[in-house]
């Protein structure tokens, strides 16, 4: 996981936030990045630090613009953060809710990556309500996920996981 590096967060965090203050177009090549990018990018990666401040900070400007773009993917993504949230203050149905939502938005997008990263938290979140049946049936579905795109570091993530439950 490279943003778990010493600081690389942290400063991916501030140049994003910097890009929020720039104005649009325009640029040399391509495009400029759009503000539900940058608060997709934002909210995912406090997502996968699990800093909850950062989560709660940029999650509603992502869900504000991807509901106003119609962008079932953003608002997935926003509901995995929540959803990660809620569980890192112990509101275990809110996080089991929001992350079934994403999990339901992924599908319908079929987008694996992501519904296994999902599943990934859906068993983190049995773990910690002390339920191995149902840890271990969404961590193997994260598996097969993973495993069907070749995505090893989420699977190796997830047997790491499974190996902590023996």
């Amino acid at each position: 996981m490279p943003l778990k590096a010493g600081g690389e967060f942290a400063l991916v965090r501030e140049r994003l936030e910097n890009a929020l203050m720039l104005s649009g177009q325009p640029v040399k090549r391509g495009t400029m990045a759009h503000d539900h990018d940058l608060y997709m990018a934002l909210t995912d990666s406090a997502a996968q630090q699990y800093d909850r401040a950062a989560i709660e900070l940029y999650t509603p400007w992502l869900e504000e613009l991807a509901k106003r773009d119609n962008h079932k993917l953003y608002l997935a993504i926003a509901h995995r953060a929540r959803g990660i949230s809620r569980r890192l203050v112990g509101e275990y149905e809110q996080s089991a809710q929001e992350l079934k939502r994403a999990l339901e938005l992924f599908g319908e997008l079929r987008t694996r990556w992501q519904s296994g990263r999902t599943l990934t938290e859906l068993g983190l979140l049995e773990r910690t309500r002390d339920n191995p049946d149902a840890t271990r049936e969404y961590l193997n579905q994260a598996l097969e996920e993973f495993q069907a795109l070749g995505a090893q570091v989420g699977a190796a993530r997830v047997h790491t996981i499974l190996a902590e439950l023996d």
